[in-house]
């Protein structure tokens, strides 16, 4: 029974190949209707002790076919979807941290440069770091800064002065970002 069975596959596969990929690449296009129409050819095969090849093989062949192309049209459109899920939260998690768009990241951005900056305020030398933080921080005049320490107003802008000198030197490296800041 084996070698009748092999005599009457191949004829079988000779005689519906060709018009079984016709069909299949009618459903599945011609990327996978070859694997679509070998896959029924070989359950055919595996299923070769319980089954006859008989008169009615062929309606058999084509509805594995159909059904075999069915499976492989939803695995796809299981797949774009899939694909297209995957894209979108890819964009969504790309616009998300995109630094413009994103408030953490600014948050992020603005404590490191506060960090920074008050940093450099901190190496000044410690009169000078006095009046600039009386200026800048608590907004006050130089008159007003010379009353509160007792010195002269002369004093209070040499102290701003050596100041803003040094804090220039030390935070050059931000005044490009300064620069794209402010532009915006």
């Amino acid at each position: 029974m084996n070698d009748d069975f092999d005599i009457i596959y191949k004829a079988t596969f000779r005689k519906y190949y060709a018009n079984l990929l016709f069909y299949a690449t009618r459903i599945v296009g011609d990327e996978e209707a070859e694997d679509v129409v070998q896959d029924v050819f070989v359950e055919l095969w595996k299923r070769r002790e319980s089954m006859d090849i008989g008169e009615q093989i062929q309606a058999f062949l084509y509805r594995a076919v159909y059904t075999r192309s069915l499976n492989v049209l939803k695995h796809r459109g299981v797949e774009q979807k899939y694909s297209s899920s995957v894209e979108e939260i890819t964009l969504e998690r790309a616009d998300f941290y995109h630094p413009d768009n994103n408030d953490v990241i600014k948050r992020i951005e603005g404590r490191e440069l506060r960090n920074e900056i008050y940093g450099a305020i901190n190496e000044l030398p410690d009169k000078c770091k006095e009046v600039f933080k009386l200026s800048y921080l608590h907004d006050m005049k130089n008159k007003e800064i010379a009353d509160v320490l007792g010195v002269s107003q002369r004093t209070v802008e040499a102290h701003m002065y050596k100041a803003l000198k040094f804090l220039r030197t030390r935070l050059s490296h931000l005044w490009l970002f300064f620069l794209l800041f402010f532009i915006r």
